[in-house]
């Protein structure tokens, strides 16, 4: 088991254990370690459930049949194939996770690329761009925005009707990036792509069940059940299908112990940092007055160096509750600049990882330069919004 670990897990176990040296040396005190825990707890829980249910749906073929479909549907007109593409990937993004975009989504349409005869680095930042700035809307979009839903002070619907503007210009500034730098025919070549041959459902009672479980977790959503519990009771679902269908898919590695790991690593590490002059940066940083578009530089910055989750967590903690519309323009530095460097998100990290295992090249210096652009420009629109709707 040691073996298989890669470079990125020894990283998430490395913090985790740097967490609990600061515990055990009293560096943090142990009453607030365990209301750390007590934060995160029911974020662990929809973490394991959306996950669960996102790699199974997956597995039962649900994604695979959407993007053919998609791409059927676009009859080789590459615009229409980029629209139902990023529309496709925001909804993913919006109701299913960030994560579920990067890890899920992606292969997905790099599977596609091939029998549709379309070049796949299009697909796969579409994904990836997509997977960090549609996630501003609802609070299952992005851990960013459940870690900071109680300190915000909004439920799930105040927190959308909030969001929706905000959200609304970062996908369309991506759109644009993603259109002029990566699909329009200039850096494409072809005209027109040729559409795929629908292939039959493997499994359909799984397929049935897998959709329906996902149709579920969203009605919920619309209906104000709490994530932590509409997440696990519709991967249930899912589970109760495979056990009786195809039992051994049931495995130990669909729990996504590597962020847990992470999550409960970064519980510990960033309050003790904080407590020995990392706050006391941050609000030299943030300025003596609350500015929304500082603030999302800030936040978005940090992402970039060191992580959006432990930079979204370190800036959150200088931040009164009071100051709703800053911890708001944190949330669109932190979701919507994470562009720039691999690093900057979780999501990025692990669609990195899907483009080697595809063999798909990604220039760096042509991901950073317009990844730089789209964030620059995106949390500047983005901002805007979300100072002009307030």
């Amino acid at each position: 088991m040691w073996r298989r670990l890669g470079v990125l897990d020894w990283i998430r176990i490395g913090l985790l254990a740097l967490g609990v040296l600061f515990v055990a040396t009293g560096l943090l005190p142990l009453r607030e370690a365990a209301e750390s825990m007590d934060d995160i707890g029911p974020l662990l829980v929809f973490l394991v459930g959306i996950i669960v249910l996102a790699e199974l749906t997956k597995e039962a073929q649900v994604f695979d049949v959407i993007a053919a479909r998609m791409a059927v549907l676009g009859r080789g007109n590459y615009v229409a194939l980029f629209l139902l593409c990023t529309a496709f990937a925001s909804f993913v993004t919006i109701f299913l996770n960030l994560d579920t975009t990067a890890v899920l989504l992606t292969p997905v349409m790099l599977a596609l690329a091939p029998k549709a005869r379309i070049a796949p680095l299009p697909l796969a930042m579409t994904t990836i761009w997509l997977a960090n700035t549609a996630s501003l809307l609802l609070p299952v979009s992005n851990l960013t925005n459940l870690l900071g839903m109680q300190k915000i002070g909004l439920n799930a619907q105040e927190f959308a009707a909030r969001m929706w503007a905000p959200q609304i210009a970062s996908i369309a500034v991506t759109m644009v990036f993603l259109w002029v730098f990566y699909w329009r025919r200039g850096q494409r070549r072809d005209l027109r792509y040729t559409p795929p041959l629908l292939e039959p459902v493997g499994d359909r009672v799984l397929f049935a069940a897998s959709s329906a479980a996902c149709v579920l977790f969203i009605v919920a959503l619309l209906l104000k059940v709490d994530v932590g519990v509409a997440a696990p009771a519709a991967a249930l679902i899912v589970v109760a299908a495979y056990a009786v269908r195809d039992r051994g898919r049931l495995r130990w590695s669909l729990i996504p112990w590597q962020l847990l790991i992470f999550v409960t690593g970064l519980f510990l590490v960033v309050p003790t940092l904080s407590r020995y002059g990392l706050a006391d940066l941050m609000s030299l940083l943030l300025g003596d007055t609350p500015d929304p578009y500082r603030t999302a530089a800030v936040g978005g910055g940090l992402a970039n160096a060191i992580n959006n989750l432990p930079a979204y967590k370190a800036v959150e903690q200088v931040i009164p509750s009071g100051q709703q519309d800053q911890l708001l323009a944190l949330l669109v530095g932190t979701n919507v600049a994470p562009v720039i460097t691999p690093w900057a998100s979780l999501a990025t990290l692990l669609w990195f990882e899907s483009c080697r295992r595809h063999d798909v090249p990604v220039p760096m210096r042509r991901f950073l330069g317009t990844g730089a652009g789209l964030a620059v420009v995106g949390l500047l629109v983005t901002v805007w919004a979300l100072v002009t709707t307030s």
